[in-house]
């Protein structure tokens, strides 16, 4: 099931392949040190072997150990989350094997903690699961407005197959509210799909856009160039100045200019593509403007399989020099601050110089939100 977060990671594995097992010892360890080790792991491998060493001690303690462990997740990056999991995993397990309880009540406050990071709190609530399932069970339909979509993903499951079940049984008006609520509660694509698809068939016509904060409305300009994937860390004129009604000379003799774009994409999704053609080694970027009706904490959340770079009012937010990853909904999110009327929002997005297939996407999907997922509405809207 994709909600549930995997507790099987490669670092568990390999100890496990080794055919050692965690010694016995006398005196449980102190966890202080030995969590430094393994958050301090970096990667390709840095620091894998006393990470190795301390995973092995850091597993023989009781199981009251756990929350400690699980703290340790908030911050930590994701090598080292790995062998984090791994070790709560392996406490777990020797817990169960010796008839011991798991601290159930810490692990309860601890998830229903939203200051914790999604992953701890999913950790939590599997652990949870894994020793009283009908306690996991009671607490589904709370996450339903959580900010972790982790968290959310099961409840939203269970209004999905509650709406199946209304509507197979007739009641399409009680089956409606139900994937309504599901549609409102959804922050994965393929729930929101689902959802989509429920509430077509009973006769209603949801705004995916509207529902997300999706911006569809952009103005548009390419192509720059990316030869040698050199242009990602090239400053071309929009970085400098955004001017609508600027032309710019390209080598080839013609000129870039702004262009106005709607994206009619069923997930708001803003194709270069489209009004470019399917041209490679190439960066564009895209402009809007969103007009807050009040100063406020927010969050921008980013979808795109492509190289990019988001400013914020002029000021550089953050950016990914990285091609062809996939791309999902809610793949990056960065908070922000909106200022009290126009909000200008620039992104940079560059294609490289790969010609297979699943290299021609050339698009990315935006949208402003709370730090639940729940839509931010424009002052004009």
């Amino acid at each position: 099931m994709k909600w549930l977060l995997p507790r099987i990671v490669a670092p568990a594995l390999a100890i496990a392949c080794s055919g050692t097992t965690p010694p016995a010892h006398a005196q449980s360890p102190d966890p202080a040190p030995l969590l430094a080790t393994l958050r301090s792991v970096g990667p390709e491998g840095e620091g894998n072997e006393a990470a190795a060493a301390a995973w092995k001690e850091l597993s023989t303690g009781p199981a009251t150990t756990l929350p400690v462990v699980l703290n340790a997740l908030d911050g930590a990056k994701p090598l080292a989350q790995n062998w984090l999991r791994a070790a709560a995993g392996a406490i777990a397990d020797r817990a169960r094997a010796a008839g011991q309880p798991l601290p159930l009540d810490a692990l309860d406050t601890l998830l229903r903690d939203p200051k914790h990071a999604p992953a701890t709190r999913s950790l939590a609530w599997d652990l949870i699961r894994s020793a009283d399932a009908a306690r996991a069970d009671a607490l589904i339909m709370t996450f339903l407005e959580d900010p972790a979509a982790e968290l959310r993903r099961p409840g939203v499951t269970r209004l999905l197959d509650q709406a199946a079940q209304l509507a197979q049984d007739g009641r399409k008006d009680e089956a409606a509210t139900t994937a309504e609520n599901a549609f409102r509660a959804a922050r994965d694509d393929d729930q929101i799909t689902q959802a989509v698809e429920q509430l077509k068939e009973l006769g209603r016509a949801p705004d995916v856009p509207a529902q997300l904060g999706l911006l569809l409305d952009w103005h548009l300009i390419a192509p720059f160039s990316n030869a040698r994937r050199g242009g990602f860390d090239t400053v071309y004129p929009p970085e400098e100045k955004i001017d609508l009604a600027a032309r710019y000379p390209l080598p080839d003799g013609t000129q870039a200019a702004w262009q106005a774009f709607r994206s009619t994409d069923p997930f708001g999704h803003v194709d270069f593509n489209k009004p470019f053609g399917l041209i490679k080694e190439v960066v564009g970027y895209a402009t809007t403007t969103f007009e807050a009706p009040e100063a406020r904490d927010a969050e921008l959340r980013l979808g795109t399989g492509n190289a990019w770079k988001v400013w914020l009012n002029g000021k550089f937010l953050f950016g990914r020099d990285e091609y062809h990853r996939g791309s999902r909904l809610d793949q990056y999110t960065l908070p922000i601050r909106l200022e009290k009327g126009t909000n200008t929002l620039l992104v940079k997005l560059a294609q490289n110089e790969q010609t297979e297939t699943w290299t021609v996407d050339w698009r990315f999907q935006l949208r402003l939100c709370d730090r639940t997922g729940t839509a931010l509405t424009a002052a004009a809207r």
